[in-house]
């Protein structure tokens, strides 16, 4: 089916106004934040799709679902724009975005029982600014806050910046409503805990879309106590010490909302005030008064059991400051693409991984060694480290952040710098037994690994796939492995 018949069946389906084919907008829709100095040189080597569509209900959406599964057609689900890991990337000629930019209600907020209930198109931002009003907080805040939509966040099992109180994405939903190629709208109702067999909210909880298309999301909210805020920071000798600490307040069973470490390089591009050319340690503890002072006290223990590693304390302040201003606003965003038009360079790129916490340390090692010895452009690096910044009782995670020169075309960029660095780390941490993803999700460059990213339960996930979506329409290439994406890939 050619490209014009498509565009004009779509206007059976939607009023014509929700079709957008603009040329500019889909040239930025045929990529995400995974290539963003590509896009920003003009010079991406993916298709654009033939469409952006915004449904306006529940309905829409199945009904434009059961039209391209019929016809053989791609689906994007896209919320925010600030997928990082190429799952809003296109590999097909024929695809079309479908955007949660009119499911934008907030369709309830009951606080007596700590919950909310909002479309997938409600940014993270505007849900909280409403529970602020009435002392509450949603407890989720990863960088992109102000911009990350409810849809995207549960689609790749996002995590927030306070995650080691309140839990990830996953700990938040309580129900949620999708709906699956065949047209199916599913509605997962809103209960505390159940036993009615497998955890089935879990279907769409990270399925990246690739098995359904998120339309609303009930979580959980929490009452706020900004005025207890507590802030803790540490200069130490190395990454070691900060993670005997972290493990040490996990296990002892408390639950500061941050609780990170840093290396000495990655410390040195956010704490450039303070840093001393030393690894950085810190804590926030927040919630009631008494929780806020026990927290504390625990913190000051474990800190206390590894005093040879500690160099100092920094005046908590600097923390404070730090915090308040760490998320993106979309001007943020705006401005680091415009700086990708003129300037030669790449800040941040990161791969973030999990492992318990005998395991990360090692990992840490081993991925650094191997990247100053065998990287064949390891001159160009300016910058690589880590931190670990999500703890849980029995481990955590490790982001390994990297920045180099450009020193090739735009084009050749990811296959010449990010992807030999990103499979050094992967190997690495499959090799030990860890997880290669932790919580931005597999997207379609990490696909190749897989397989071996879930072993024998890789059975379980194609199960799935082949389930409830076996044509394949929904979101080729992400999560499960394509030949046909290798090119990119490779």
């Amino acid at each position: 089916m050619n490209s014009k018949t498509i565009l004009d069946q779509l206007t059976g389906i939607i009023a014509s106004d929700q079709i957008n084919t603009n040329k500019e907008d889909l040239y930025d829709a045929s990529a995400d934040r995974y290539k963003k100095y590509a896009k920003a040189r003009k010079v991406l080597d993916v298709p654009a799709p033939l469409a952006i569509v915004y449904p306006k209900n529940k309905e829409e959406v199945s009904e434009l679902l059961k039209y391209c599964n019929s016809n053989d057609i791609n689906v994007i689900p896209r919320g925010g724009k600030t997928a990082t890991e190429g799952g809003l990337e296109n590999w097909k000629e024929s695809t079309i975005v479908i955007d949660a930019l009119h499911l934008d209600k907030i369709m309830k907020i009951d606080p007596y029982n700590s919950q909310a209930t909002v479309q997938a198109g409600v940014a993270l931002q505007d849900l909280e600014d409403e529970l602020r009003k009435i002392g509450c907080t949603t407890g989720h805040s990863p960088q992109s806050k102000p911009v990350a939509k409810y849809g995207g966040l549960v689609a790749t099992r996002s995590i927030g910046q306070f995650s080691t109180l309140y839990g990830g994405i996953e700990d938040m939903v309580v129900g949620l409503e999708c709906v699956f190629p065949d047209g199916t709208i599913s509605k997962i109702k809103n209960v505390s805990r159940r036993s009615g067999g497998p955890d089935i909210r879990h279907i769409a909880i990270g399925n990246e879309g690739t098995l359904c298309y998120i339309t609303e999301v009930t979580i959980k909210i929490f009452r706020h106590y900004p005025d207890n805020n507590k802030f803790y920071g540490y200069l130490i000798k190395d990454v070691e010490t900060g993670i005997k600490v972290l493990r040490e307040v996990m296990v002892n069973g408390y639950r500061p909302s941050v609780a990170r470490t840093y290396s000495e390089e990655d410390a040195a591009q956010h704490f450039y005030h303070f840093h001393e050319n030393k690894c950085v340690l810190l804590f926030m503890a927040e919630g009631p008064k008494g929780i806020v002072e026990a927290t504390g006290h625990g913190i000051d223990v474990a800190v206390e059991k590894f005093n040879e590693g500690i160099i100092k304390q920094v005046d908590s302040q600097l923390i404070e400051d730090w915090f308040n201003h760490l998320n993106w606003s979309q001007k943020d965003i705006d401005d680091e693409f415009d700086g990708m038009i003129k300037n030669d360079s790449h800040s941040g790129f990161t791969t973030e991984i999990s492992a318990d916490w005998e395991t990360i340390p090692k990992i840490y090692n081993s991925v650094l060694a191997r990247i100053r010895n065998e990287f064949h452009r390891v001159d160009d690096l300016t910058m690589l480290g880590g931190h670990s910044s999500h703890s849980y009782l029995n481990g955590t995670n490790m982001y390994f952040v990297y920045n180099y020169k450009i020193l090739c075309e735009p084009e050749d960029e990811l296959l010449i710098y990010h992807h030999p660095l990103q499979k050094i780390i992967v190997e690495e941490t499959l090799k030990a037994g860890g997880s290669m993803c932790h919580h931005h999700g597999i997207g379609k460059y990490r696909s190749e690994w897989t397989k071996d990213e879930h072993g024998s339960a890789y059975y379980m996930l194609e199960k799935l796939k082949k389930a409830f979506d076996p044509k394949g329409v929904m979101n080729f290439g992400t999560i499960f492995p394509e030949k046909e994406g290798l090119k990119y890939i490779q």
